[in-house]
């Protein structure tokens, strides 16, 4: 069992402790000690995006982001929070599900060829300032990478030794609609350590084993009421904030009865297939295989990639594309996203975060296009009588 997965439910602050901002950089120095790589928010090329971080001078403070469908800047906050932001472009299945990786070498020897697989030793991860819905997706690809017939030993190499931080969200976008996917914006399960920005530090508990043995190397305090009214408070005004919402009653039934819609063919007329929703999703997962030969010719690199359903190559099969235009595409990644994914793994692939909305260049919301399909039905169909056909069409 991980260190993560060993996690409890924070349901409350009950257990908490305090943790002075003076002493944040002290968590820092206690993860590094511990021999990781301190992974968190950082401000580069105008956004907040996940780096190595060694100091809490790297770290966001001061600034929050302000987002829309198709829009995302970064905006100065009238107080000196670390936190104060929602989520950004990154997400951290880059650490756990690297963008491109050798996965085996061939080398001519003699002749002939030798295959090998290599032995990496990835770096012992903290992960700080992981959010409700970025817990939820780290679980989601524990259930795509872990928990199935096959397990990806470079995932799991990575996810044994991570150690995460999470960061009770205060405040939302207005793309943000983990609320309907119960994902957050509180974090209950799945960290090891999780921090409540207040206005004097934070309130801190421990998730698991682990997280306990590193908050007993902090200075912290016994809670007083005034922390832990403060703690909800802005757990709340984060709930508050919160106006987007996804019906997703009966929601793998309604997409995949409807895949003749009307719909599919006008998020068309608006998707440009740049792949930007899938890059940005904390759970896509798809991928392809090169090879990649040196200049001498004797030594071969396999590389996995990430690959995107909206790629045209990404259905090629038997010397032909199966999914040629636009709408199909789309409609493929969202019927798996909110429906199919139900019948692979047993859950939702979407967790709320927006992301996919904010960083679409046309900023289309997934959330109006499922409610335009729910306001009028148009070819609801048993969803056992769904054929191949019709949903590579």
């Amino acid at each position: 069992m991980t260190e993560s997965t060993a996690a409890g439910v924070h349901e409350d602050f009950s257990n908490g402790r305090f943790l002075p901002t003076t002493a944040l950089q002290t968590l820092l120095d206690v993860l590094a000690e511990d021999g990781r790589t301190v992974i968190g928010p950082t401000i580069q090329q105008q956004a907040i995006v996940y780096d190595e971080v060694t100091s809490i001078d790297d770290l966001p403070r001061g600034w929050t982001d302000v987002q829309g469908p198709g829009t995302y800047r970064l905006q100065r906050r009238d107080d000196d929070a670390y936190f104060g932001y929602v989520v950004g472009p990154h997400s951290w299945k880059q650490f756990l599900f690297p963008p491109a990786a050798t996965v085996a070498t061939a080398d001519k020897v003699y002749g002939r060829w030798q295959m090998d697989a290599p032995q990496e030793s990835p770096p012992r991860y903290a992960f700080l300032g992981v959010r409700a819905c970025e817990l939820a997706a780290i679980d989601v690809q524990d259930g795509v990478f872990l928990n199935g017939p096959y397990v990806d030993p470079m995932y799991q190499k990575r996810r044994e030794t991570a150690f995460i931080v999470a960061v009770n969200c205060t405040q939302a976008a207005s793309t943000c609609f983990c609320t309907s996917m119960n994902t957050g914006p509180k974090c209950r399960t799945g960290f090891d350590l999780c921090l409540t920005e207040i206005t004097d530090g934070f309130v801190v508990a421990a998730g698991s084993d682990s997280g306990m043995q590193i908050l007993n190397q902090l200075e912290t305090q016994p809670l007083v009421e005034h922390h832990s009214k403060a703690a909800n408070a802005a757990c709340q005004n984060a709930v508050d904030q919160i106006t987007k919402s996804l019906d997703t009653t009966d929601i793998r039934n309604l997409l995949l009865g409807n895949l003749q819609h009307d719909q599919w063919d006008e998020v068309a007329k608006r998707c440009l297939s740049c792949t930007n929703c899938t890059m940005v999703c904390p759970t896509c997962f798809c991928s392809t295989v090169k090879e990649v030969p040196d200049m001498s010719g004797e030594h071969v690199e396999r590389e996995r990639q990430w690959d995107s359903c909206f790629n045209i190559d990404f259905s090629y099969m038997n010397g032909g594309v199966v999914r040629n235009g636009i709408a199909s595409r789309y409609r493929q990644w969202l019927t798996h996203k909110l429906a199919s994914w139900h019948d692979q793994f047993g859950q939702s692939g979407c967790v709320g975060c927006g992301r996919c909305i904010t960083w679409c260049p046309p900023g289309i919301d997934l959330t109006e296009e499922v409610a335009a399909i729910r306001s009028s039905p148009s070819d609801i169909t048993a969803a056992g009588q769904t054929t191949v056909a019709e949903n590579t069409e």
